[in-house]
This record gives C-alpha cells, structure tokens and sequence, in this order.
C-alpha cells in the first residue's frame, strides 16, 4: 500500500502520533524499542536476538538491554532455541499483539484527523 505525503505532512503524521503516545497511558518505547518491537510483529518469525542486531545494526547487548525492558512491559518474550540452544529466539505476546493493533489504530486516527 503507497500513501503520498510531502515531508511536512509525514511530519505532522509523526508529531502527532508522538505526541498522542506520550500523553496516553501505554508504556514509552523508545525509537530502538519500537523498531524491534514492530519488527517481531510485522515480519515473520523466527526472531532472534542476533537477527534482530544485524536487521537493526546494533550490537547484540543493544538488543538484550531493549528486550530486557520489553520483557517487563509483557510486550515480547525470550526462550532458547530447542533445535540450537546457542540462539535466543524472540516471540511475541498477546499483551504485545495488543500494544501493537492499539498502537496501529492510533496511527489511522491521527492521520484521519489529519486529513479532515
């Protein structure tokens, strides 16, 4: 699907959405936390923690450190690879699959407020 925006609207489109975010009651992510994050749920499975670092560019303790916070919120999960044990696989929850479709709806509001 293509959506044509100027910057300027991609930018308020983001400005919006931020800033609906920060005055909402869910967990703040950070833009790392938020690309693994949509990353595990957009992409398909398996994620692990050394495919996450090398799609994100980071080191493999940027990834831990950012799932270690997710994992509090409920929103991802770690458990070692049965068939590998040296891989760390990345699973979603259902608290992160309702994050994330929340979040998603969120995005669609702003930008229909936008439009209007």
């Amino acid at each position: 699907m293509s959506v044509a925006l100027t910057p300027s609207q991609a930018l308020r489109l983001w400005q919006s959405v931020s800033v609906a975010e920060a005055a909402g009651g869910e967990p703040d992510l950070s833009y790392r936390q938020a690309a693994i994050l949509l990353t595990v749920y957009l992409d398909p499975p398996p994620h692990t923690v050394r495919g996450l670092a090398a799609k994100l560019k980071v080191t493999k303790p940027v990834i831990t450190r950012a799932l270690d916070t997710m994992g509090s919120m409920k929103l991802l999960s770690r458990h070692r690879d049965e068939a590998d044990r040296r891989n760390v696989l990345v699973r979603r929850t259902v608290e992160g699959a309702l994050f994330v479709e929340r979040f998603g709806d969120r995005v669609i509001a702003r930008a229909a407020e936008l439009r209007a």
